[in-house]
């Protein structure tokens, strides 16, 4: 376009120089005037010649140029996306970096919570250990149990101690069976250590924690035998009566919740030593006598444990007690 331009450009002027010769055509020949022209065309062609070898110069420089801004906007691009990659990358890593902290920070707890309950285990295991121990060196060195001494001359009887005259053997038989009496064991072999009555009671209650019910049944006895107006009396009858009850002989532990019953009624242990005797009553087969123990809880110890009152209507219900009639 821009060629066009120069070509047309000159078109006129070569129009105005022929004008212009022609109408001066009388001073001048006009060979010469040809010539003039010729050359005039000829400086003009090298003239339009150069510009236009510029032009395409420029041309070409300015097409490098586009060439070379469109590689740029290409590199550009690139390193757009590759910055936004790294970014991405380096949140990622932040992100796991605070996953990691939070995964060590529980490990640390757990650690810390585990250690915790391996010393307390420890601890149980070794008062455990100790208790044992010392039940055990109790009943090596301590006691002596029955059976366990020499044999004894119990003297010898002769032939003629046991020779009678008499023809017909008498017969010696029990005229009544109306009433049979009962004699109560007595232990003669102290089990208790020598100190205070808290002491004993302690001691005693070792037994229950290692799961000794008889010896528990032995210490219990031997404490409310030895310090029957104790403050912890009715306790250890209490505790005495649990060890047979736990052993399921459930006849003996009624015997011995009633004599709590009867001798402890203000004892700490009273409420549920009341309850446990009417359970056990109804588990013999005495359930009148049973249900009404039971539901004489809340008369008798209206300020009793809370627990207590709620076991005591559990029971009432489980065993289908009737409500006395007003």
């Amino acid at each position: 376009m821009f060629k066009k331009i120069k070509y047309f450009l000159v078109f006129n002027v070569l129009s105005f120089l022929l004008i212009n010769t022609f109408a001066n055509s009388d001073s001048h020949n006009i060979s010469e005037l040809l010539q003039i022209i010729q050359k005039d065309l000829k400086t003009l062609e090298k003239a339009v010649y150069s510009n236009s070898s510029s032009n395409d110069l420029n041309l070409s420089s300015s097409s490098m140029d586009q060439n070379s801004e469109e590689v740029l906007t290409r590199h550009l691009l690139k390193l757009s996306e590759i910055e936004n990659q790294f970014q991405e990358l380096t949140n990622k890593f932040e992100e796991i970096n605070f996953k990691l902290d939070k995964l060590s920070n529980r490990l640390s707890k757990s650690q810390a919570d585990n250690q915790l309950r391996f010393q307390q285990l420890e601890n149980n295991t070794v008062s455990l250990n100790t208790n044992q121990n010392s039940v055990a060196k109790i009943k090596k060195e301590d006691q002596v149990l029955p059976g366990a001494s020499q044999p004894q001359d119990l003297g010898s009887i002769s032939y003629k101690d046991t020779e009678t005259k008499q023809e017909n053997q008498e017969i010696q038989s029990v005229e009544t069976t109306n009433t049979v009496v009962t004699e109560t064991f007595v232990s003669e072999e102290k089990i208790l250590p020598e100190g205070t009555a808290s002491e004993q009671y302690e001691f005693a209650t070792s037994f229950l924690k290692v799961g000794d019910y008889n010896m528990a049944e032995r210490a219990f006895r031997e404490f409310v035998q030895r310090n029957p107006e104790h403050d912890l009396a009715g306790n250890a009858q209490y505790w005495y009566a649990e060890t047979f009850r736990i052993r399921q002989l459930f006849t003996d532990a009624a015997s011995a919740y009633l004599e709590g019953y009867q001798k402890y009624p203000k004892s700490q242990k009273a409420p549920i030593n009341l309850l446990k005797l009417g359970v056990s009553l109804v588990q013999i087969g005495e359930k009148d006598q049973g249900c009404l123990m039971i539901s004489g809880v809340k008369k008798e110890y209206p300020k009793a444990n809370q627990s207590v009152l709620q076991k005591a209507k559990y029971e009432e219900k489980k065993f289908e007690c009737k409500k006395e009639e007003s």
